[in-house]
C-alpha cells in the first residue's frame, strides 16, 4: 500500500511539479501529461508554465502556431484540452462518438437536427477553406444563412459539432481571439489513426496513468469521460500486457513506484492555475488539499481557484492583481521562510510571464 504522501509526491512528479522536474518546452510539457485543460486559454498556459523552465508565452504561442507541435480542441468529457498535435485524431475518433452521443439531448433543446448539423458542418468547411482561420463570432455570422439565431448556444454546439466530427480545430490567435482552421490544413493527415479501437483505449488509459498514477480506473474514467465499464476494459487490456501493477485500488505503471526520488529539504513551490489538471484528474481530492481547506480552493459553483503547491500538497490560493503586475497569495496557515520564498520566485515569475511584451 502507498501512504498519501507517496501517493502525493508520485503524481505531482509525473506532472513535474515536484522533485524539480520541469520541461525544457511547451511540447515536451504537454507530451508529459498528456492533456493540459484548456476551458481558459491564458489557464493553459500557466499550467505549461509551472511545468517548465523559463517557457515564456511567446514559446507557448510558437508552439501552437509556428511548430504546431500541439493543439487545442474538445476531448476529454468534451472539454477544450491541449494536447500533443499528432494524438488529436486518434484521441478524437476514441472519444467523439460518445461525446456526440451525450449531447444529443441538448441539441434537440437547440433544435439542432442531424441534418441541420450536417448542413452547418459542411458550410464550416466551405467557409474555413475560403476565408479561414475565423474567430467564433465570424463563424456565427456564416451560421446565420442557415437560420441558427446568433445568439443563445447554438452557435457554440455547431462549431464544437464541427470540432468533434474532425473538420475544425483552434488555430492561431488573432488579436487576442482564438480562430478556428480546418482540421487537414492545420494539421496534415499522416494516413491511419495511431491507435484504434482496444488499442487506442488502451493507449489513452496508459497516457493517463504516466502522467497522473498513483490512480484508480474511476479517476481515469472521471478525467476521460468514459463510462466504468470502458475504463474496466482498459485496465485489463493493460494488466493482459503486464504494463501496470496494482497497490490495493491504485493503479500504476509497472516499475514506476521505484522511480519516487529521495526527498528535498528544499520545498518545490509552484503556482497552478485555475482548473489545473493536478486538481481535476481525479475522482478524490484530499491527497492534494487538505480537507480543512477545500472549500476554498472549490468554493461552489464549479469554481476551481488558483492554487499554491509546495512538493505537491496545496498550501494556498492565489489571484492576480490589476493589469496582471502583482499577485495575491492567501495562505491556509502561516508558511516557513523556505516556502515564503518559493512562493516569491514564483509570483516573480507569473508576473514576468503575464506581463505583456513592448
Amino acid at each position: 500500500m502507498l501512504d498519501h504522501e507517496s501517493v502525493r509526491q508520485l503524481r505531482a512528479c509525473a506532472q513535474a511539479l515536484a522533485c524539480g522536474a520541469r520541461e525544457a518546452s511547451a511540447e515536451a510539457v504537454v507530451r508529459r501529461v498528456f492533456a493540459v485543460q484548456a476551458q481558459d486559454a491564458t489557464a493553459a498556459d500557466l499550467g505549461i508554465r509551472a511545468r517548465g523552465l523559463n517557457i515564456t508565452a511567446g514559446a507557448i504561442r510558437a508552439a501552437y502556431q509556428d511548430e504546431r507541435s500541439i493543439v487545442r480542441n474538445w476531448y476529454m468529457r468534451g472539454t477544450l484540452h491541449t494536447i500533443p498535435s499528432d494524438d488529436a485524431r486518434w484521441v478524437l475518433h476514441l472519444l467523439a462518438p460518445r461525446i456526440l452521443a451525450t449531447t444529443s439531448r441538448r441539441y434537440q433543446q437547440l433544435v439542432l437536427g442531424e441534418g441541420l448539423r450536417q448542413r452547418a458542418d459542411h458550410l464550416i468547411r466551405r467557409v474555413l477553406a475560403a476565408h479561414g482561420p475565423l474567430t467564433r463570432p465570424e463563424l456565427t455570422e456564416h451560421l446565420a444563412t442557415l437560420g441558427i439565431p446568433p445568439d443563445g448556444q447554438a452557435p457554440f454546439h455547431l462549431i464544437r459539432h464541427a470540432a468533434l466530427t474532425g473538420t475544425l480545430c483552434h488555430g492561431p490567435q488573432r488579436a487576442g481571439e482564438a480562430t478556428y482552421v480546418l482540421l487537414d490544413d492545420w494539421l496534415p493527415t499522416t494516413g491511419r489513426f495511431r491507435w484504434e479501437g482496444d488499442a487506442a483505449l488502451a493507449e489513452l488509459a496508459r497516457r493517463y496513468l504516466a502522467a497522473h498514477a498513483p490512480a484508480t480506473l474511476e479517476d481515469f474514467g472521471a478525467w476521460s469521460g468514459l463510462p466504468v465499464t470502458w475504463a474496466r476494459r482498459a485496465w485489463k487490456l493493460l494488466a493482459e500486457r503486464g504494463a501496470i501493477t496494482e497497490y490495493g485500488a491504485l493503479t500504476m505503471l509497472a516499475g514506476r513506484v521505484k522511480e519516487l526520488p529521495a526527498s528535498s529539504d528544499t520545498p518545490d513551490v509552484r503556482m497552478l492555475p485555475a482548473y489545473d489538471n493536478y486538481l481535476i484528474g481525479y475522482c478524490t481530492r484530499e491527497v492534494s488539499v487538505p480537507a480543512l481547506h477545500q472549500a476554498r480552493v472549490w468554493p461552489g459553483g464549479g469554481l476551481i481557484r488558483p492554487t499554491v503547491i509546495a512538493n505537491g500538497l496545496a498550501i494556498a490560493t492565489w489571484t492576480r492583481g490589476s493589469g496582471s503586475r502583482s499577485i495575491q497569495v492567501d495562505a491556509f496557515e502561516p508558511v516557513p521562510p523556505q516556502i515564503e520564498q518559493g512562493i516569491d520566485v514564483e509570483k516573480e515569475a507569473v508576473v514576468g510571464f503575464l506581463r505583456p511584451t513592448a
